[in-house]
């Protein structure tokens, strides 16, 4: 019963679809695109003769989007190849079922080729495709009888994809337009907003492998196309490896339907098997997966056509024939190939010469026909005999000339050698020698420098101890001041290391009061209710903070300039008095980094205190609207009451529109992915919504339930989502993915319908 429930539903959303979206009318897309090997002229009209060699007999079964019940399913029969040298073609016969949807027909196609020059053509191609689309009545089960069912359209569709490629030796490139005419021969119109019309581009590359072993002579074939759409632009490329050995692999990527992966080989010499899998990606991860086989016979071709991709494969299974390769007589084992083919040769001029004899025959006596073809026997046989003995004399001779070669060589290359050797040695004695005089010559520089350096050193003290006798005498030291300088940068650095305590309490107060907010929060969304702290004056915390924050900034001013201060005092002192050693300068410099250590702590301490305080104060602005949200979240129900009561107004009291309204007449607020999941809305059912418009603005949303009204669509609704604060406005609801899929691929012409996008609500 659940079954049967779940058909009736689909079936009213089916009913809803032909109505509204130009009576239940479907584009002509056939869904085989990961293949190089079959059904390649689907993918464009001139394939069924581009690199083909020979003709195919398949049977195609393709199931999409295995995750959902009642997924799409193809069947396509083809019978396809190459004809003539210049002529390709194909004609198919397909089914697509979608749900109760279907859709039967036949697609013929025709390729021509026009050769350019030796390695370049232009090949012409046309699909030609008629096909029924309407509702399976063998796929709806009621348990009554619905005269409902005999007003469900059927339409009959006239489609027309013509193609043009160029090929080289290696490379080819394309264009198609899929359905670049559409005729629905119900109505006797045209299909006017088809979402499959579009401009394809392709190139292709066919090259082979040159090595050794298993893949030795493997064909590489690579596709990349593009469809340009009139809403979106699909890129895709795919890839083939054909091993000799009747095997293949393929492998591609297509940025609507993800990434594909397939393999095939040939079960004997005329029938194929493939597999090819693909997986969804993106928006269309959740819809599953898909799988395409096909079963394949190829015809037996005695031609070889020019401008072909195909070549002899191997097979899994194949037939153990004799061969009929000629064998040598025992007499001729054991020679050459060029004895080999001398003899062949001399053999062939006798049977000729023998034929020749036999056709003199029939216009002269008998007697002298006898006596002529034994004559001419006896000269074939000397010539053979004679061709062997020239052929014999040629070999002996090159052998005696080469062997001779090979010696010259061979004493040429010895010399060469020893004398390689000679001047070898020759060049590491004088390297050697070079190397010894270098070294020499750098430890007499060494010792001269060495001693330079010492004198200078020496002459360099005495000075210094002039220099410093001399500042004694004449410089007053400074070492008082000084020392009341550190005594004051001292009672700074207490000062400030204060007013950093003061600051870690304000920052541990701050966090204290975080927990706490968050605490009540949790408790608050568990349902359990605690006494609220009231809310603190931000703006005296904040006061007290800044003032907090200004008295230690200027307080580590005023230690910098005091350590500014003492760097003086020690580059003069150093400039009368220029000792390292001496004890108050090494006092000076001991006591100044110490200092500068000391401010570092500092600095990065308030650093550290701010940036935490900092963190806290977001965290305590995202608790307090966690708060006010969770006070205004109690009037949920009131919220979606009153917006229920103006949208009743809305349908009420809006005429319709007099003038048809434009697309730039409605505002559909944010432009929305192709498909989005949301979950936990309220006071509506789980499904597939086909959205027209979002906005977050309640003035924004009315308008367009206005518009929407006037423009003559009442059945009009909308949800609110709380996490976002968005009213997302729809029309349609579908229980499953494909119809929901279906209805938005024919949307129709409607301006309201222009950016319609679907949304997945998950309760």
């Amino acid at each position: 019963m659940k079954r049967y429930l779940l058909h009736i539903v689909l079936f009213f959303s089916l009913m809803q679809q032909f109505y509204s979206q130009e009576d239940g009318v479907v584009a002509f897309a056939i869904p085989v695109r990961n293949s190089l090997k079959f059904n390649k002229y689907i993918i464009n009209p001139t394939f069924s003769f581009v690199r083909e060699q020979n003709k195919y007999m398949s049977f195609t079964n393709k199931r999409e989007w295995v995750g959902f019940e009642n997924a799409p399913q193809t069947y396509l029969f083809s019978y396809s190849g190459r004809f003539r040298e210049n002529v390709g073609a194909s004609v198919g016969l397909f089914q697509q079922n979608y749900g109760v949807l279907t859709t039967f027909g036949g697609v013929l196609n025709f390729a021509y080729n026009a050769v350019l020059d030796r390695e370049q053509n232009l090949t012409f191609g046309m699909n030609l495709a008629f096909y029924k689309s309407g509702l399976n009545e063998g796929s709806v089960i009621t348990n009554f009888p619905d005269p409902s069912l005999n007003d469900i359209a059927s339409n009959s569709v006239l489609a027309i994809n013509p193609g043009i490629n160029y090929g080289t030796g290696f490379f080819d490139f394309g264009l198609s337009f899929n359905n670049l005419v559409s005729y629905n021969l119900k109505s006797n119109k045209m299909i006017e907003d088809n979402p499959e019309q579009s401009i394809q581009a392709h190139m292709m590359y066919t090259g082979y492998l040159n090595g050794r072993g298993f893949f030795d002579e493997s064909k590489f074939s690579g596709l990349i196309r593009s469809e340009f759409k009139k809403e979106k632009t699909v890129i895709s490329g795919i890839m083939m490896m054909t091993i000799p050995k009747g095997v293949w692999a393929q492998a591609g990527y297509n940025t609507l339907y993800g990434v594909s992966g397939g393999i095939g080989f040939n079960l004997t010499n005329q029938i194929s098997l493939e597999y090819n899998y693909e997986k969804a990606i993106g928006d269309l991860a959740s819809f599953g997966n898909s799988h395409e086989i096909t079963l394949a016979y190829k015809f037996k071709n005695n031609n070889r056509y020019l401008y072909s991709g195909d070549d002899d494969d191997g097979a899994l299974i194949t037939p153990n024939t004799k061969s009929k390769r000629p064998v040598a007589n025992k007499k001729d084992s054991g020679k050459s190939d060029e004895e080999f083919r001398a003899n062949r040769i001399a053999k062939a001029e006798a049977v000729a010469a023998a034929a020749k004899a036999e056709e003199d025959a029939k216009v002269k006596p008998e007697t002298e026909v006898q006596e002529k073809v034994d004559d001419d026997a006896v000269k074939a046989l000397a010539a053979e005999e004679k061709a062997k003995a020239d052929e014999l004399e040629k070999m002996r001779l090159a052998e005696e000339a080469q062997a001779k070669a090979d010696e010259e060589a061979r004493i040429k290359l010895a010399a060469m050698e020893a004398q390689a050797k000679a001047e070898e040695e020759a060049r590491i004695k004088l390297a050697a020698a070079e190397a010894q005089a270098k070294a020499d010559e750098e430890a007499r520089i060494k010792l001269a420098a060495a001693e330079a350096q010492a004198k200078a050193d020496e002459e360099a003290r005495i000075k210094l101890a002039e220099e410093e006798a001399l500042a004694n005498e004449k410089v007053v030291d400074t070492t008082d001041s000084s020392m009341e300088n550190l005594k004051e940068s001292t009672k700074e650095y207490e000062r400030i290391q204060q007013l950093l305590s003061k600051l870690k309490e304000t920052v541990a107060s701050k966090e204290k009061d975080l927990k706490d907010l968050k605490q009540e929060n949790d408790l608050s969304e568990q349902g359990i209710y605690i006494e609220p702290k009231p809310f603190k004056s931000v703006s005296e915390e904040n006061a007290e903070l800044e003032s907090l924050k200004s008295e230690i900034e200027n307080v580590i001013a005023e230690q910098k300039e005091k350590i500014v201060q003492l760097e003086n005092l020690y580059s003069e002192r150093l400039q009368s008095i220029p000792n390292m050693n001496d004890s108050i300068n090494v006092f000076y410099k001991n006591t100044i980094k110490d200092l500068k250590s000391e401010q570092s702590e500092v600095l990065s301490s308030k650093e550290e205190l701010l940036n935490t305080l900092e963190d806290i104060q977001v965290k305590t602005e995202i608790e307090r609207k966690r708060r006010i949200k969770r006070a205004t979240y109690d009037n949920e129900q009131d919220r979606y009451l009153k917006d229920l009561a103006t949208l009743n107004i809305i349908k009420q009291n809006t005429p319709q529109s007099e003038v048809p309204l434009k697309q730039e007449d409605f505002d559909f607020g944010e432009e929305q992915s192709n498909i989005q999941i949301i979950k936990g809305v309220s006071n509506v059912e789980s499904g597939y919504y086909l959205v027209l418009a979002v906005h977050t603005d309640v003035a924004k949303r009315d308008e367009f339930l206005t518009k929407v009204v006037s423009a003559g669509l009442k059945d009009i609704n909308f949800f609110y989502d709380v996490n976002t604060s968005k009213y997302f406005i729809y029309y349609e609801k579908y229980d499953d993915i494909a119809g929901a899929t279906r209805a938005l691929e024919t949307k129709g012409t409607k301006v309201y319908n222009s950016k319609m996008s679907m949304v997945k609500i998950e309760n």
